[in-house]
């Protein structure tokens, strides 16, 4: 198998690469992640993606297979970001309470040393169940929020949030894997399964 690169240090990302043997190498730069409020929700995580995997690929140039992803959580086309404290969490969930939003996840395949790229997009909505401000304040004490677009983890125990969900699994977690799967079967021949 080729070299996959992953251009995120987000642990989800990496445990859902290895569970399909990709076993990608991990590399991480920082970038400012600019949002302009004059860009579709799609547009943005598909220029955060972008960027995220062209940054690394620039460090490259054996062919490798550099993968860049990011994720957000959009209700009423607001952006909702990782929760700034507690308090800023209970009101994003809160907010959340027994409405639907849309999980965006922005996709960037980039072959390093080459004019080879895809990017591409998937979303997900989501609706969460009608739930007692305790039952989220309980939520919010697991520490769980903090780091998470949304303020919630599907695959953790954010997942008694949830009522329904309409579309990829995965994409909500921070990988479209059937995404990536289609896209590298299709364009870079090879195949994760």
């Amino acid at each position: 198998m080729k070299n996959i690169i992953l251009a995120s240090s987000s642990p989800r990302r990496i445990e859902m690469l290895e569970k399909y043997k990709l076993d990608p190498l991990v590399v991480k730069l920082p970038i400012e992640e600019k949002v302009s409020l004059t860009e579709r929700p799609e547009q943005i995580v598909m220029s955060l993606a972008f960027e995220k995997a062209f940054l690394v690929s620039n460090k490259y140039n054996s062919d490798e297979i550099i993968i860049g992803a990011d994720t957000i959580v959009v209700q009423n086309q607001k952006i909702l970001g990782k929760p700034k404290d507690e308090g800023d969490a209970f009101n994003i969930l809160k907010n959340l309470n027994g409405k639907e939003h849309q999980v965006l996840t922005g996709i960037c395949v980039i072959r390093a040393n080459s004019r080879e790229k895809v990017v591409d997009y998937e979303t997900t909505t989501v609706k969460f169940r009608h739930m007692s401000e305790d039952k989220i304040l309980r939520y919010v004490k697991t520490g769980e929020p903090m780091d998470k677009a949304g303020a919630y983890a599907i695959q953790g125990y954010g997942q008694i949030l949830v009522d329904e969900i309409h579309g990829s699994y995965t994409n909500v977690i921070g990988l479209p894997i059937e995404k990536l799967d289609d896209i590298l079967e299709k364009y870079f021949n090879i195949s994760i399964l």
